[in-house]
């Protein structure tokens, strides 16, 4: 049995026009002024529907670490982060969890989870968050994050002569267990989807890469990276290659429609029309940027090359939150500090559309999401246009993306399933949620890490900067 949400303001190009929605399964089957209702009855006065944004980029077990980790670059921050990894498969439950409810509140229908692994627990560490995802009913790309080198690589050497431990797992062990996770957990038509998600040039050979592409080929599966975050993997990308990270992942055939690229940061002209060019998507993790010192991502220059883009929260230790709509803000405004010229500047509408579009077409899912034509899946996203932080009334989508909604969101469907009604999620028992997050972590400050300790004198000499 469908549903038809009635009288409803959807965005036209003129601007707004209040409609029907009908919904039958999974799929939208019809649009229009006036139909007859199907199934039950929606009231959708004072309400805006859009489709559902993708976060594009995160880790959700980096919940386990929000608000500790203090301002450090990316290379000494992830030393900090991996030395207070959680160990347990519970944990990975809990904050896939959370990342997932934090997403569908923030207008999220769509979460890629960059899914760190407990060493010696992968399999376990992948289900757990499957488990999660499924209980949610939110649609899930899960890419187990793999390396093949040990995170002391991921720093330039500078010159110098530097001893890097050997990686806990090998190249090809770790395409093995990717090829199993792969038959055990990727179950699209389930929204459970499986992704080949190497970290990045920086603990990555190009054996870890070329096996990648080798498999993600093999089963039609989705690619994901980080790519250039920092001005130190552009250094390191010379010294390990002799030119760009992208030129060389372009040799490798990581680079196409299905590949998605985290942060992007230090790319130049040519490695933009590469990306143009190979039709990779880069999803802008604007907040983490910031936070990590990495730098303001060219997106106005990849609009412009007409290469397409996504936003993404990133971890919750590099942001540290899930507030999609807290990303697009900032993702869209933060430019208008590169380019005078502000008719190049981003709008609300344009935001929308990359949040939506932008990041079903980097899940090479444009065709089943993303807008809200007839025929495409119901991943639907309905705002309450009363709510105190989208009042008073003046453009919705305006109010949206340049104001700071809270509350906003009163019902989400993933698939044609409500997973969010008068703005709590209904999958979720939100007091246990709470409870094992509180229960599983303590308050805690001035915790050391070693390995921050270890790595930061020779990065300082790197980067140039006074011991």
């Amino acid at each position: 049995m469908g549903f038809t949400i009635q009288n409803v303001l959807i965005p036209t190009e003129q601007g707004y026009e209040t409609v029907d929605v009908q919904i039958e399964g999974d799929r939208i089957t019809a649009v229009a002024p006036g139909l007859e209702v199907n199934g039950t009855a929606i009231d959708g006065r004072n309400k805006l529907l859009l489709p559902g944004f993708v976060n594009a980029h995160t880790h959700s077990s980096e919940m386990w670490q929000r608000g500790i980790i203090p301002p450090r670059p990316l290379e000494l921050w992830i030393a900090e982060l991996y030395d207070f990894t959680p160990l347990e498969p519970e944990q990975i439950y809990l904050s896939a969890l959370g990342t997932a409810v934090e997403t569908l509140l923030s207008g999220g229908t769509t979460v890629v989870d960059h899914l760190v692994l407990i060493p010696g627990q992968e399999e376990e560490t992948i289900a757990a968050a499957v488990r999660a995802y499924r209980e949610v009913g939110i649609r899930a790309f899960i890419g187990p994050l793999i390396q093949d080198e040990s995170i002391t690589s991921g720093v330039p050497s500078g010159g110098a002569d530097v001893e890097h431990e050997p990686y806990l797992r090998s190249t090809q062990a770790t395409l093995d267990l990717m090829q199993n996770t792969v038959e055990t957990f990727h179950r699209p038509d389930e929204g459970i989807n499986i992704m080949l998600a190497p970290t990045g040039i920086q603990l990555c050979s190009d054996a870890l890469f070329q096996g990648c592409v080798e498999l993600s080929d093999r089963h039609t599966l989705c690619r994901h990276a980080h790519l250039l975050e920092t001005k130190a993997q552009k250094l390191l990308a010379q010294e390990k290659y002799g030119c760009s990270a992208v030129e060389h992942l372009k040799q490798l055939g990581f680079l196409g429609r299905r590949t998605s690229l985290a942060h992007c940061v230090w790319l130049d002209d040519a490695d933009i029309e590469i990306l143009a060019e190979t039709r990779s998507t880069v999803v802008h993790n604007p907040l983490s940027n910031l936070r990590l010192g990495s730098g303001i991502a060219p997106m106005l220059k990849y609009r412009q090359a007409g290469v397409n883009i996504a936003f993404g929260c990133d971890g919750a230790a590099s942001n540290d939150s899930q507030d999609l709509l807290e990303a697009i803000k900032i993702g869209s405004i933060l430019h208008n500090i590169t380019d005078l010229d502000y008719r190049q500047w981003i709008t609300p509408r344009q935001a929308v559309e990359i949040a939506a579009l932008g990041g079903a077409t980097g899940l090479n899912q444009a065709e089943q999401v993303g807008t809200l034509d007839v025929g495409k899946k119901a991943d639907v996203v309905l705002y309450d246009l009363t709510s105190l932080s989208l009042l008073p009334r003046t453009d919705p989508i305006g109010l949206l993306v340049l104001g700071r909604p809270v509350q906003a969101v009163h019902s989400v469907w993933v698939n044609g399933q409500q997973i969010v009604a008068n703005g709590a999620v209904a999958t979720v028992d939100m007091e246990q949620l709470k409870q094992g997050l509180f229960d599983h972590s303590q308050w805690q400050v001035n915790r050391q890490s070693p390995m921050m300790a270890q790595m930061e004198a020779h990065y300082r000499s790197v980067m140039q900067l006074p011991q």
